[in-house]
C-alpha cells in the first residue's frame, strides 16, 4: 500500500504529534507499505529515503517560521499558509496514495482535504488528535456566530472522511455525538514516545536549589490553554502555607501558560524550578528524574484534547498526580496501568484536594526527594 501522512512538527522539533507519526510510519514501512511522511521543521528544508523493513519510508521536512501563539491573527495567519503548502508540497505523493492519514496539528487540514479528495478519490483517514474548532470554542466560551458557522461547515466535512482513529474513549464518545458512524472509529492509542527500560538514570544535572531536600513534582511538555493552572498553583499555595511543603515544583515546559505558572508562583514565593523541554534523545531519563508527574486537563476540553505526556508519565513508574475529570482517557489510563497507591485524581477546583494529595505524594515518594539525585 502507498500511504501519505501528514502532520505538523517532525523530531527533532519539539512536538509530541509528530513524534508519534513518525514512529507509526516506520511501523507501516517494516510492514511492507511504502511511506511518505510530510512535516514541518525549524531547520532547513529537506526530504531523505530510505528501505525499513519490507517496505520504504520517505520523510519530508518542509521549512515553517515560528509564530505568536497568542496572537489569534497571527496564529490563523500561519495556519493557513502552512497548511496550503503542506497539501501543494504532499500533492504528488497524495495523488499516487493508497490512504492519506492527517494529524489533527496543525489544525484545520481537513478543511482542504477533503474538498482536495473530490479530483483523487482516495482513502481519508484522521487521526484526529485534537478537534478543532472546538478547542478554540472551548477557550473563548463565547462563541461568535462566524466560530458557530465554521464549526458546522466542519462537521459536514467530517462526516466525508472515510475513517477516524481516535486517541481514546473520550473521542470516541466525542466523534458519537456528532453523528460519525461507529464503524468508521477505530480507538489507536499512542505509547510511551520513548522506552524506559528498568534502570534508567535520571538526568545527570546538579540538583537545583528550588528541589533540594524536597519531593520533587514535574510538569514536562506543553502547558496550554487546554491545561488548568489555577487549581494547581492554589493547591500547592496552601501545601506550603498550610502543610508540610514537602513537595517542590518543577516546570520544564512551553506553551500559553508555563510563564504564566511560573510568574505566579514565583510572586507567592513558592519554589519553582523552570527549564525547556530536554532533546527526544533525553526524554527517558527526564520522565524518571522526578519523584511524580502532574497532569492536568480543564473540563472543557476532555474528550477534545488527550494529553500524550500521560504514557510516558505512567511508563516512568512514578506517582501521577492528575487535576482533571474522570470523563477523561487520562483517568481511564492511570486507573488502568498504575497501582492504585501511585495515581491520584483531584477535580478541577479543588485546591484543597490538591494539597492533600501533594502531601500523600512527600509520604509515598520512599525517601528519592530528600537525597541529593542527580537532575
Amino acid at each position: 500500500m502507498n500511504l501519505l501522512y501528514l502532520c505538523d512538527w517532525l523530531p527533532p522539533d519539539f512536538g509530541a504529534v509528530g513524534q508519534y507519526a513518525l514512529a507509526a510510519c516506520r511501523e507501516r514501512a517494516a510492514a511492507g507499505d511504502r511511506v511518505t511522511l510530510v512535516g514541518l521543521t525549524s531547520g532547513p528544508e529537506r526530504e531523505e529515503e530510505a528501505a525499513v523493513g519490507a517496505g520504504r519510508l520517505r520523510v519530508v521536512r518542509l521549512h515553517a517560521p515560528a509564530y505568536d501563539r497568542a496572537d489569534f491573527r497571527s496564529r490563523g495567519a500561519w495556519t493557513l499558509r502552512t497548511n496550503l503548502r503542506l497539501v501543494a508540497r504532499a500533492w504528488r505523493a497524495m495523488a499516487a496514495a493508497d490512504e492519506v492519514l492527517f494529524a489533527g496539528a496543525p489544525p484545520f487540514l481537513l478543511h482542504l482535504l477533503v474538498p482536495a479528495n473530490l479530483l483523487l478519490g482516495r482513502r481519508l483517514t484522521y487521526r484526529i488528535t485534537d478537534f478543532h474548532p472546538e478547542c478554540l470554542m472551548a477557550e473563548l466560551g463565547r462563541v461568535p456566530g462566524w466560530l458557530r458557522w465554521f464549526h458546522r461547515v466542519t462537521l459536514f466535512l467530517r462526516r466525508r472522511v472515510d475513517r477516524f482513529e481516535a486517541l481514546g474513549e473520550d473521542q470516541r464518545r466525542r466523534l458519537l455525538e456528532i453523528g460519525i458512524d461507529p464503524g468508521r472509529i477505530a480507538v489507536v492509542r499512542d505509547d510511551s514516545p520513548v522506552p524506559i527500560p528498568p534502570g534508567t538514570a535520571p538526568l545527570p544535572l546538579p540538583l537545583p536549589p528550588e528541589l533540594a531536600g524536597k519531593a520533587v513534582l514535574l510538569y514536562s511538555g506543553n502547558f496550554g490553554v487546554a491545561h488548568d493552572d489555577a487549581t494547581f498553583i492554589e493547591g500547592y499555595a496552601r501545601h506550603h502555607r498550610e502543610g508540610s511543603g514537602r513537595v517542590a515544583f518543577w516546570l520544564n515546559a512551553t506553551g500559553a501558560k508555563a510563564d504564566r505558572v511560573e510568574a505566579a508562583l514565583r510572586e507567592r514565593g513558592l519554589p519553582v524550578h523552570r527549564s525547556r523541554p530536554v532533546p527526544l534523545e533525553e526524554l527517558t531519563r527526564l520522565l524518571v528524574t522526578p519523584d511524580a508527574h502532574l497532569i492536568t486537563l480543564r473540563d472543557e476540553f476532555v474528550g477534545y484534547v488527550l494529553p500524550s505526556k500521560v504514557y510516558g508519565c505512567i511508563a516512568s513508574g512514578r506517582q501521577v498526580l492528575f487535576v482533571g475529570s474522570e470523563a477523561s482517557d487520562v483517568d481511564l489510563l492511570c486507573r488502568e496501568r498504575m497501582m492504585p497507591e501511585r495515581y491520584r485524581r483531584v477535580a478541577v477546583g479543588d485546591a484543597e484536594g490538591v494539597a492533600v494529595a501533594l502531601e500523600a505524594i512527600a509520604e509515598g515518594n520512599g525517601g528519592h526527594g530528600v537525597i541529593p539525585r542527580p537532575l
